[in-house]
């Protein structure tokens, strides 16, 4: 996974140190090359910002370090006093930690070799560009593939949500609170899952932006980034419904066969789900197939499941019914349309049903 983030830093940094020494003609352009890695990082995510942050923290950084250090010079307590104010100067404008860094980092530089009024902060600062734009430069030619990772992750999260799904219907079948238990225990790792997707995506529609090779990709990246919230709500809906019904079953609550029914049809829909986020173009199942999967579990959630229940068993039923309009959303539908797919628990529902 790590590969072609490490490749690129280091040809971004070869060509940094090339640029800035032939082209630009720069003796010994150290920050050049690392700017270029610094920008870059083996995060996918936000790498035009740290670009950005970071040749703005070097510019900040010198000009404060080259005002102050030329008035009252350099020793201990002006290093203290000039990191205070550049570190404190790049906070009030941008609260990116790469930016404060580098204003402190070069408000040190400045105080300690650089001597003020020459040319050496300039050359750095036209080191951090070069740096920053060479590494957009290596993103756009040899990009990560924008849709590739992000729906690795999204399939993972609907692979490890489906199997949360079965284990709660096989605890209820068996009136057994250790697959219940079990499911808890995935359904709460999930959250590192859907931040990592998120980094992902965000780093997909950068890539998206600038690498002409992957402007094709724009549709599936919006596609993918607008399942991104309602796959997040369905993972706290699955994590409440776990634990509803684990207090169902271990009160002994008696539970309409047919609603654990729907909870292994859920999990079966979230098995296609994940084979949607996996399909190439053309490939099936698409999302059309995988609302449709979908639609067939919304039109047995009745409320006639949970007639006379306790209320372990309502929450639970009003938890799958959440749980559908979220997954349908990931399938593609609008909300409004994913809501009205199930069948009405009142008189006048507040979106007319489509039955």
């Amino acid at each position: 996974m790590s590969a072609l983030p490490i490749l690129q830093c280091a040809i971004a940094a070869g060509a940094a140190w090339w640029v800035a020494t032939v082209v630009i003609g720069h003796p010994t352009p150290f920050f050049a090359p690392i700017a270029a890695v610094v920008s870059l990082g083996l995060s996918l995510g936000a790498r035009l910002r740290r670009s950005v942050e970071l040749v703005a923290g070097v510019t900040i950084g010198i000009g404060v370090g080259d005002l102050i250090v030329s008035v009252i010079g350099s020793g201990a307590w002006q290093i203290t006093l000039v990191v205070i104010l550049a570190m404190s100067a790049a906070v009030l404008l941008n609260s990116g930690p790469i930016f404060s860094m580098q204003a402190g980092n070069s408000a040190v530089l400045v105080a300690t070799l650089l001597p003020p009024g020459g040319a050496a902060g300039i050359n750095r600062m036209v080191d951090a560009l070069t740096g920053g734009l060479v590494g957009i430069a290596v993103v756009a030619l040899i990009p990560t593939h924008p849709v590739g990772r992000a729906r690795k992750y999204a399939a993972n999260v609907l692979g490890t949500a489906s199997e949360v799904m079965q284990l709660v219907a096989d605890g209820l079948v068996a009136n057994d609170d250790k697959p219940i238990e079990e499911a808890l225990q995935k359904a709460r790792a999930t959250q590192a899952s859907i931040d990592t997707l998120r980094t992902h995506l965000a780093g997909g529609r950068e890539i998206s932006r600038i690498s002409p090779l992957y402007w094709n990709t724009r549709g599936r990246l919006e596609r993918l980034t607008a399942a991104a919230d309602p796959l997040d709500n369905a993972l706290r809906n699955i994590r409440v419904l776990a634990r509803r019904s684990l207090t169902l079953v271990r009160d002994d609550e008696i539970l309409n066969p047919r609603l654990v029914d729907q909870v292994e049809k859920l999990s079966h829909a979230l098995e296609t789900l994940r084979q949607m986020a996996l399909a190439d173009p053309g490939q099936q199942p698409d999302q059309a197939e995988a609302a449709r999967v979908l639609r067939s579990v919304a039109s047995g959630l009745k409320p006639e499941l949970v007639e006379n229940a306790g209320l372990s068993a309502t929450v639970v039923f009003a938890q799958i019914r959440s749980l559908t309009v979220d997954l349908l959303q990931v399938a593609g539908l609008k909300r409004i349309s994913a809501i009205a797919t199930l069948p009405p628990t009142v008189e006048k529902p507040a979106y007319r049903p489509e039955l």
